[in-house]
C-alpha cells in the first residue's frame, strides 16, 4: 500500500509536535477563539458536543464527531475528518499536540496538507511562546 493511502480513509497526513507548555495550556488555547482561529478558520465557534455544526469565516462547514476535554476534538471538515489531538510528554510538563486529516482526494492534496499543519504547528508554537 502506497505511504498515506488507507483502505477506510483514504488518503491521509498526520503531524506532530512536541511543546515545551503543560497539556492544560495547550488544550485552552487550541479550544479557545485564537487557537481555533488556527485550526480551523478564523470566526470559528465551536459548540463542544458531538452532532454541533460549525461554520468558519471562510464559509467551511462541518460538525463536532468527537469531543473529549484535555484530550482531543474531531470533526468534520468540508468533505475530510480531521482531529486534533494532545498527549501529556515529559511527566506532564511538555504536550504532544497532533493534527490528522483523513478523506484526502490525493496523494497531492495530502502533501498540501502536510505543508499546511506544519505552517499551523509553527504559529501554534509561537502563539503559545507569546509573552
Amino acid at each position: 500500500m502506497t505511504t498515506g493511502l488507507t483502505r477506510d480513509a483514504g488518503w491521509q497526513i498526520g503531524v506532530s509536535r512536541t511543546l515545551p507548555h503543560p497539556p492544560s495550556v495547550v488544550w485552552d488555547f487550541m479550544s479557545g477563539p485564537e487557537g481555533l482561529a488556527l485550526w480551523l478558520g478564523s470566526d470559528t465557534d465551536l459548540t463542544p458536543e458531538r452532532g454541533a455544526p460549525y461554520r468558519t469565516a471562510a464559509g467551511v462547514t462541518g460538525e463536532v464527531r468527537g469531543y473529549r476535554p484535555g484530550d482531543r476534538i474531531r470533526v468534520t471538515h468540508g468533505t475530510t475528518t480531521l482531529q486534533l489531538a494532545m498527549t501529556p510528554a515529559a511527566h506532564g510538563a511538555r504536550t504532544m499536540l497532533r493534527f490528522h486529516q483523513e478523506h484526502l482526494s490525493s496523494a497531492e492534496e495530502r502533501e498540501h496538507r502536510r505543508a499546511h499543519w506544519q505552517q499551523v504547528m509553527d504559529e501554534v508554537e509561537a502563539a503559545l511562546d507569546r509573552p
